[in-house]
């Protein structure tokens, strides 16, 4: 009866016990080991038994054990000699490790946990302060392998967002190319009149595009479109609205319309802005919205004729070097139903050139808390005013990572280069 009360005031007590199933027991007396295992076995342990430090390192070897109870003096292997090699070994669980010894000595007691030992016992061992203990133990385990399981699951997890990771980060390689294709020229020389692309996503991919398209043999459109927001949706955008600037006949690009004469002129930018408008609001069920510049420009007249749709104005630089932004500002595409937008004129003689930049430029950080601003771009574009071309962009861009301290850019770069030299061209 007694025995059966002590078994479950212990089970009461440590109502979630499981950790410790295996419980080895050493010491070179055999009525000790019995004494220490019919205790065990009473709680509901099952127990394993040697004589040695020896034969216990055979049995941990062979055999799953939890807890350990042995004496620290034994002939041959000490009780201390068996614990620091128990340390050694490979295992899948913390194994905890009490020391039965009549020391009573600091200095030795501080050996014993220094190799490893997690608990002692004084003998002759009390079967309360036994139980006691191996409470502790168990207390001490149970944390151990609910610490061991998280650890697992967040390795596991952590391998899986990295094999998810590798996944998206291929695509997004891809993807970049894609879009980076939708760009199919960087430059282009329609003899009187030059025109250069700059875009450089933030990210894998980004929200700006830039382009040109061929209408007549007078005139050819640009767009500089900067979506809402970065990354795949943005992108996906980008891709989207290419599909409908970057067509040559008026069927596939709303800039371009039919004559009476069966060719093609340019359509009012502004019109189209309306039109992109109304298909955002009406017909892309999305919450993106753009800013634009679309133009034309009549590379033997001159005439650039554009609409500017919340983007930043553009730059108009004269053949003597002096600098001046243009526009009326406007409103975004694809934010405000019915929204309506002007086209801007603006003649250029021969030697000038226009600049159509995205808002990833003029806020580029100083790696402070400044930014280029107009004034800043202004200043910049005056710097590399000789060149022209690709070179143009490559020594701002230069010159625009020097300004940011080398560090990436927080927003897409994208701009447009429309230079005219003027000349001679058959029409």
């Amino acid at each position: 009866m007694a025995i059966a009360q002590e078994k479950q005031a212990y089970l009461q007590a440590v109502p979630e016990r499981g950790v410790v199933n295996n419980v080895l027991v050493v010491d070179d007396s055999r009525a000790q080991r019995r004494i220490l295992s019919s205790y065990l076995g009473r709680w509901g342990y099952t127990v394993f038994e040697a004589g040695s430090g020896e034969e216990a390192m055979n049995l941990c070897q062979s055999e799953s054990i939890d807890l350990i109870v042995s004496d620290w003096m034994m002939p041959g292997m000490s009780g201390l000699e068996f614990c620091q090699l128990f340390r050694q070994l490979d295992r899948a669980n913390y194994g905890y490790f009490i020391l039965l010894t009549s020391k009573s000595d600091k200095t030795e007691v501080a050996q014993g946990l220094d190799v490893g030992a997690d608990d002692f016992l004084t003998k002759p061992v009390a079967g309360d302060e036994l139980l006691a203990r191996i409470r502790a133990g168990e207390r001490i385990l149970r944390m151990e392998r609910e610490l061991t399981e998280k650890n697992r699951l967040v390795s596991s997890t952590l391998k899986e967002i990295s094999e998810l990771y590798d996944s998206l980060d291929r695509d997004l390689v891809e993807a970049r190319k894609l879009q980076q294709s939708l760009v199919r020229e960087r430059f282009h020389d329609f003899e009187t009149a030059q025109i250069s692309l700059l875009l450089r996503p933030s990210g894998h991919v980004g929200g700006d595009l830039v382009g040109f398209f061929p209408i007549n043999e007078r005139q050819f459109g640009v767009f500089s479109i900067d979506v809402s927001g970065h990354g795949i949706a943005s992108a996906l955008m980008t891709a989207r609205l290419a599909a409908y600037l970057t067509g040559s006949t008026s069927e596939q690009n709303l800039a371009i319309r039919s004559d009476d004469n069966g060719g093609y002129i340019a359509a009012s930018p502004s019109e189209a802005a309306m039109a992109l408008n109304r298909l955002m609001l009406e017909e892309m069920e999305t919450d993106l919205y753009f800013t634009m510049i679309l133009g034309h420009f009549d590379r033997f007249s001159g005439e650039f004729v554009m609409t500017q749709c919340g983007h930043p104005h553009p730059i108009v630089q004269r053949a003597n070097g002096d600098i001046s932004f243009f526009g009326d500002g406007g409103l975004p595409v694809g934010l405000i139903p019915f929204a309506a937008y002007e086209d801007v004129h603006m003649k250029l003689s021969p030697g000038d050139r226009i600049l159509l930049f995205s808002d990833g430029v003029t806020e580029c950080p100083d790696g402070g808390d400044g930014m280029l601003g107009e004034e800043g771009l202004v200043e910049m574009c005056k710097k590399v005013a000789t060149e022209t071309g690709n070179a143009f962009f490559d020594t701002f861009l230069w010159d625009l990572n020097d300004f940011n301290n080398d560090q990436d850019f927080p927003d897409d770069i994208s701009a447009i280069l429309l230079e005219y030299p003027g000349g001679v061209a058959k029409e």
